[in-house]
Order: structure tokens, then sequence, then C-alpha cells
């Protein structure tokens, strides 16, 4: 554990991305296997286990130590683990005998008889198997053993929130740069190997081809857009490209072959539990990108009633009915067998409307490619986006290959324009991480009712779309306007007004305002405007779409 709690508090503390690549590629050369394995897991999210902690460390710190101070502690920190590894009383070294051998083996001894801190693949193989009821008493003489920075990396293990600036992506470019390889190479081979990856640093360190993604269930790295900026649309050459409705779903892959389909998140994740409907009936040979949507009598349904099918481990026979899943298709990364994504955009479609034309995969169509005459003509397509219930348009390079990542000036996404509201602060919360000293989590209302009873009502909450100066600004203002607290939450004088930007808005029964917006962020910090001048609830719910 000791390696690996001096990896995360390394880079926790690196503010530059090279400086975190360099720290992870040093480690992953430095450290054997499985521990470097396991550790590459952790970063990406790929751990074979998932511990509701919450309850059992709030158990743990009521015996260990005063739950007020603990409550407190934990506020002022932001973070439950950091707390618990600061809180926790170091035992005597002479208290925790282990044999000289084992702790020789770990090669981290403190003086005679010192115990050894466990390994980073010992900890893991005890957790796959560990019996639930069994982890409370294992996880305490665990921290009792580790210093206060290893205490607070198990403790990121075990709950998976590592928090410490590291993406899946970044994770996958230091495996490359450690071996001399692509990161194209490396997430080709990603989704076919299993935690902690014994077989691709063998590859790696034997100068040898990383294995290869050969079945054709096996989720293949996506292509990604770039967001269009005036200046990009100013150097595009439009008769390089076509244009496409972005639709309001979420990007999948559909992969199918061996009279098998498998629908997988952007992000490579197995989804097809929640979508029998689709994966049941699917048939063919093909690797697909698409967007998956509610679809009823032709029509798309808002994101919301997606969102009734997302994440579910299983759905009942209503859910199939009233929220209809359906994938929209817009390009083949392999069919029948062959590997199309070298081929230019416009061939893979060629080969894509073919396929689809011989198959007829059902619960399936094709996204349209939009006509337009030159500029002005597909600016104004985009201007109406709205009216025609889509978040924009995507741009596409007619010659683009499938390239995995998010290579430039190939696709980008030209989103609609933000509808935009004047919202009142009503609560703060400290963040997470960097900003577990700042109160940056806002969640702000509206009005409603009338003069005489009027009152402010949560419609949102936002945590992005602030310099770090505006942050320390409205950190400020926030502890010099906190007028209540209810444990981590501040409630504060209504005075202060965010123009908060948001996609959309739709009806929600979990909400009390009635609505919930898609996407809010703090467009602009109205310093300036008084809070009673700002939007009315009603405002809000006239913007829903029907």
């Amino acid at each position: 554990m000791k390696a690996f709690a001096e990896l995360l508090d390394r880079i926790s503390y690196s503010a530059r991305r090279n400086a975190k690549l360099r720290i992870l590629v040093n480690y992953l050369r430095a450290t054997p296997d499985p521990d470097r394995g396991w550790a590459l897991a952790a970063l990406t999210g790929g751990l074979p286990f998932s511990f509701p902690l919450r309850r059992t460390l709030a158990a743990i710190m009521q015996r260990r130590s005063d739950p007020e101070l603990f409550r407190l502690s934990r506020d002022y920190v932001g973070d439950t683990a950091e707390t618990i590894a600061l809180m926790w009383e170091d035992t005597p070294r002479d208290t925790l005998r282990a044999p000289a051998a084992a702790a020789a083996a770990d090669g981290a001894t403190e003086g005679r008889g010192a115990v050894a801190a466990p390994r980073l693949g010992e900890v893991v193989a005890e957790l796959v198997q560990i019996d639930r009821h069994a982890l409370p008493a294992r996880l305490e003489s665990w921290l009792d053993g580790l210093g206060a920075t290893e205490r607070w990396a198990l403790l990121k293990l075990l709950t998976g929130a590592l928090r410490v600036g590291i993406s899946a992506r970044l994770a996958k470019t230091a495996v490359a740069e450690m071996g001399g390889r692509t990161v194209a190479e490396i997430e080709e081979a990603w989704h076919a190997m299993a935690p902690p990856y014994a077989s691709l640093f063998a590859a790696i360190e034997a100068g040898a081809p990383v294995p290869e993604a050969t079945q054709a269930l096996v989720f293949r790295p996506l292509m990604l857009s770039h967001a269009l900026e005036e200046s990009d649309w100013q150097a595009l050459d439009l008769a390089e490209f076509w244009a496409e409705w972005k639709w309001d779903g979420i990007r999948v892959q559909i992969a199918s072959g061996r009279g098998q389909t498998r629908l997988f998140s952007r992000s490579g994740d197995d989804i097809s539990a929640s979508f029998p409907d689709i994966v049941a009936t699917y048939r063919g040979d093909a690797v697909l990108d698409g967007e998956l949507l509610v679809v009823r009598k032709g029509a798309v349904a808002p994101f919301g009633d997606l969102q009734q099918r997302l994440n579910r481990k299983g759905v009942s026979q209503r859910q199939l009915q009233t929220f209809p899943a359906h994938v929209r298709l817009y390009d083949a990364l392999l069919i029948d067998g062959t590997d199309l994504r070298r081929l230019p955009l416009h061939q893979r479609r060629e080969q894509l409307e073919a396929w689809h034309a011989r198959v007829h995969p059902p619960r399936t169509d094709l996204s349209a490619i939009i006509a337009a005459d030159g500029k002005d003509e597909l600016k104004g397509v985009w201007a109406a986006a709205r009216e025609a219930n889509v978040e924009g348009i995507m741009l596409k390079r007619r010659d683009s290959p499938y390239v995995a990542g998010r290579p430039k000036g190939l696709w980008y996404k030209w989103k609609r324009a933000a509808l935009t509201l004047d919202c009142v602060l009503m609560y703060a919360e400290r963040g997470s991480g960097k900003r577990s000293s700042y109160y940056s989590d806002y969640t702000f209302g509206l009005w409603q009712g009338s003069d005489g009873g009027r009152e402010l009502v949560p419609v949102g909450k936002a945590y992005f779309g602030f310099t770090d100066e505006e942050l320390r600004a409205i950190d400020r203002w926030v502890r010099n306007n906190t007028v209540a607290s209810f444990g981590p939450v501040r409630v504060v004088a209504p005075n202060l007004v965010f123009e908060v930007a948001f996609d959309a808005v739709q009806a929600s029964r979990r909400h009390k305002s009635g609505v919930a917006m898609r996407f809010p962020r703090i467009h602009r910090i109205r310093w300036e405007k008084a809070a009673a001048e700002a939007d009315r609830l009603e405002t809000l719910i006239a913007m829903i779409r029907t």
C-alpha cells in the first residue's frame, strides 16, 4: 500500500497533466505485478468490488472518536477518507508484531518486529473474497497498521472515489508511454483484458504486440468530437463536411455476432441488461456506433424518458412498453468481420446503409444527413435546433477515418444555444479534492407565489462555470452571508444572483419545484442584480418541451 499511497499523494499534488503522466509512468515501470495492474484498475474504475461504506465508516468512527468532532472535522476537510486518515489514532508499532520474514518481504520494515504494510495486490485479493460482515473488523485492523497517507489511500481504494485528477485516458496514455506504444493500441486492447492486466504488461516488456480485441462483442474505443468554436466555423470548408443532427440521447456502441448482442455505453460499460428490448431482437455481424433514444411513433421522446431506463439491472414489462428503446445509427466500425475504421466516413456510411437495408435490425434506423446549401442555410437550420427537439448539429469531415479518442479537425459538435435564467443562490456546500476548502457546490432557486407570500424554490445545482478567482469571491460571500447550517450545507441570505445556463428543462416528480434542469452551469455572476429581480418558476416551467 505504501507505493500506491505515494502514487496517489504525488499525483494529487501535481497540477499539470504532464507531471501526473510522468509520475504514473515511473510508477508503472518500477512496480511489479499485480500491484501496478490493480493501481491501474483503481485509476480507471476497473476494480472487481464495490463497497457501500458510508454507514460502516460512520459506525467505526462512532466508536473511535467523538461523533461531533468527526462531523465538524469532516465538514472542514470536505473528504471522508482524508478526515478518517488524519483522525485515526496511530497504533504503536510494537503492538503490531509480525514475523520478521513477512516484514522483510514487503521491504517496509521500520525496526525489529515491525509489521509489514500489506501490498496493494494482497489487499485487493482479500477484498475480492471477503465476506461483507467481516469487512469492518478487517478494515480497522488494516487502518491500525498503516500511516496516515496509506490509510487515506486504502479508503480511497475501497470507496472507488480516487479524485486525484487522472482520467481513464490519461492512465492508458501512461501505459502507452511506458512501453513506447500508441494510445490507440492500448485502448483497442483494453476491453479485451481484465485487471490486473498481466498479459498487457508482459507484452509491453517483451516488446511483443499487445493482445488484440478480436472478439466481435468486445467494446471498441469511440471517436469523439470537439465543440465548434467561432474560429473553427470561419475556417471550415463546408464542402469537405456533412451535417447530422445531434440527438438528445446517450452515445452507444452495439456489437453483434455469433447469435449474441451487447450494448455498450461510451465508456465501455455493458448496459445490455437495461435494454433487453434492443439486444433480444438484434441480429447481424457488426459493431456499430449510434445514439440510444426512446422513440414513439417515429418521434424522439425527451431525455427524461430515457433516464427511466438507465442504470437499471432489470426493467419491468411496463417500462419496456412505456419507454421503448431505439438506436439511431450513424457509423460502422466492423461489418461481417471486416474492420472499416480506416476507410473514409463516406465509404463507411455506404456500407452501413447497405448492411442496414439487408439485415433490417429491429428498433434501429439511420441518422439522416442534413441537406443545406452553404453556411448561411446551415446556420439557419442550427438556429431552429431547439424547435426541432434536437441538441444541435454534428459536423463530420467526409474523408475522416474512425479514430479513437478526440482527434482535431475531423468531427465537431455544434450544440444549440443554451437557455438562461437569473436564479438566486440558496445553499452552498464544500467541494471535493482541491476544492474541499471552498464552498463550490451551489443550489439555486426561482421565485414563486405573490409578493405577500413569495418564496424561493430550488430548481438546480451547479459546481462549474466560474473561474478560480470567481470561486474565491463566491466562497468569501458565502462565509459572510451564512444564516444557518445543516451538516455540510450552508443556508445563505437570498441576495446573490447567478445567471444559470442549461440545455433543457423537463418535468420531474423528484423535485419540489416539479422541474429539472439539464446540464446547469453558472454562466455569469450577477453581483449587481437585486435578488428580487431574479426570474420566476413559471418562466422555467414554460420552457418544458411538450
